[in-house]
């Protein structure tokens, strides 16, 4: 085979080679926008940013592209052959034409929603009013017995509103009541014995101990006159009339008369005197012990009545009758109605706007239209939330502080949790309690 018949057909292989070398930008661009469309209807739809389709597309076409160009060699041979202008098919021109339209309508609804959030989310804040947003707050009492004792009467029910001083339920006291009535008794029994001695004799005894002494002095005179009329013969007699034991009888008469007007002499002295202060003393310490043991058998039973300490509304009612109870179980829960107030945080760009006392109006969803006046009058001290110990410009502004703006809410309407907007009015120069 000569040059001659090889050279047609070389130039045909070249003829069929890929025109990507002579393609332009402008020339992928219906077969990029067609691998787009491709990779989008493949997908379902479920790929929103339709620009990572067009990106995909365009790096494949270009890689096939750059996979099917000549060699240097065959580019030196052969003509550079005329710039293909043809345009594409009806089909292709119109899945170019749509996808173009795709992304185009993607990107500018990126940038319109981009731009809306900025707008939305960067509002202008009016300089004067600071607005919080929190949650009502109040304070609760779970109450118990303090005995351990069966309960005999739950007299209220949840929602009810209590007063301060009112009985809320009762124990049984079946057992607490003798109790107490002996206690009673004893008390007055020691009562009267500190009594009696204080008072000391009665002119009576005093009578009766004056009468003793009378007594055994007469004893004592007759028993010295027999002693000596017995000496005195026994003289006379040199001892013949008077026996030696007659004698001795006689003396040992005589000094048991004085004795006992000696005894009688003193127990005259003794109902004069009175008790003797110890005694006294005595008397009194056994009546202060036995009055403690009635006065804690008494407040037993005046513990068995469950009082409501403050105004308040039963939130829970924990136990009912028949049940046995001990001072760790709680019967009621009371949630107490004043003070109220809604628990806000502030940050630490505006806790400088704001200061104990002032005034705020406060609204819930629930009462659309209306407000609630109130005033802070609590401001942590302390920040919620540190990052680091360390914090910079950036961080310091995402601190928050807890703050307490009690409400007036006469009619008790406000409940436990419900969200509320708190309003400041920032050029009032109002300050302390309103």
């Amino acid at each position: 085979m000569n040059d001659s018949e090889t050279q047609p057909e070389a130039k045909a292989e070249l003829q069929t080679q890929p025109e990507a070398k002579a393609k332009t930008p402008s020339d992928l661009t219906p077969q990029i926008a067609k691998r787009a469309y491709e990779i989008h209807a493949e997908r379902g739809q479920q790929s929103n940013p339709a620009v990572q389709d067009w990106e995909q597309a365009e790096k494949e076409i270009r890689k096939n592209d750059s996979k099917a160009a000549p060699k240097p060699e065959a580019e030196a041979k052969v003509e550079p052959k005329p710039e293909n202008k043809t345009a594409p098919s009806s089909p292709k021109k119109k899945s170019a034409l749509f996808s173009g339209v795709t992304v185009m309508a993607v990107l500018a609804t990126l940038a319109i929603g981009f731009g809306l959030g900025r707008l939305w989310g960067n509002p202008k804040k009016d300089q004067n009013r600071l607005v919080l947003y929190g949650n009502v707050d109040l304070r609760q009492v779970e109450l118990s017995f303090n005995n351990s004792e069966r309960i005999a009467e739950v007299l209220v029910q949840e929602g009810d509103k209590v007063k301060c001083g009112q009985i809320l339920a009762r124990l049984d006291t079946c057992r607490l009541k003798p109790q107490t009535a002996a206690a009673e008794a004893e008390v007055e029994s020691q009562q009267a014995l500190v009594q009696k001695l204080h008072h000391g004799s009665r002119p009576e005894e005093i009578v009766q101990a004056q009468a003793s002494v009378a007594s055994a002095k007469a004893d004592q005179v007759n028993a010295d006159l027999q002693w000596n009329r017995m000496t005195a013969l026994s003289g006379l007699t040199t001892g013949r009339a008077i026996s030696q034991q007659d004698l001795d009888s006689a003396k040992a008469a005589l000094d048991s008369a004085q004795a006992r007007l000696t005894m009688a002499q003193k127990g005259l002295d003794l109902s004069v005197i009175g008790p003797r202060a110890e005694d006294i003393a005595q008397g009194e310490a056994q009546l202060r012990v036995n009055q403690a043991q009635l006065d804690l058998l008494r407040q037993k039973l005046a513990d068995a009545e469950l009082v409501s300490p403050c105004d308040a509304v039963v939130r829970s009612r924990l136990l009912e009758p028949g049940e046995m109870i001990s001072p760790q179980r709680a019967v009621y829960n009371l949630a107490i109605t004043n003070p109220k107030w809604v628990r806000a945080y502030v940050s630490d760009p505006d806790l400088g706007k704001i200061h104990p006392g002032m005034k705020a109006s406060i609204s819930a969803d629930s009462f659309p239209g209306r407000t609630f006046s109130g005033w802070i009058g609590f401001i942590s001290s302390v920040a919620e939330f540190t990052p680091k110990a360390v914090e910079t410009v950036e961080l310091r502004s995402s601190l928050v502080y807890e703050i307490r703006v009690f409400v007036r809410d006469p009619q008790d309407e406000l409940r436990l949790g419900m969200p509320a907007t708190v309003a400041f009015e920032l050029n009032s120069p109002a300050r302390g309690l309103p």
